[in-house]
């Protein structure tokens, strides 16, 4: 995903959310930076990381609020995350139908024995 992309995605979460008006300005002045510097080309691992980098800011220290915002909004994406590998898991541990052609040999089997 791209830097830009996820910002964008973030600031609409925290208005979902009704984040503090200077935890908005804060992600709009890192995406401001973010376009001067060519954002639109880096590539980000996931939203979830990217909040821990918000975090991690000097505005978010200094600001109790924006770090609440901020916290609030990875623990909505570590759920989310979590959920989303429990889906995964039970969808790749179902059993899958065998083949016509298991079913086949099988068949074939049964007719030599007897």
């Amino acid at each position: 995903m791209y830097l830009i992309e996820a910002l964008q995605r973030v600031r609409q979460r925290l208005i979902e959310n009704h984040a503090r008006p200077e935890t908005i300005r804060l992600v709009d002045s890192v995406m401001q930076t973010a376009e001067r510097q060519g954002g639109e080309q880096a590539q980000v691992r996931s939203q979830l990381e990217l909040v821990r980098r918000l975090m991690r800011t000097p505005a978010a220290n200094a600001n109790i609020g924006i770090y609440d915002d901020l916290a609030v909004l990875e623990e909505q994406l570590t759920q989310a995350a979590t959920q989303a590998a429990a889906a995964r898991a039970a969808e790749e541990s179902r059993p899958l139908p065998k083949p016509k052609k298991y079913y086949r040999q099988l068949k074939e089997k049964d007719q030599r024995k007897s």
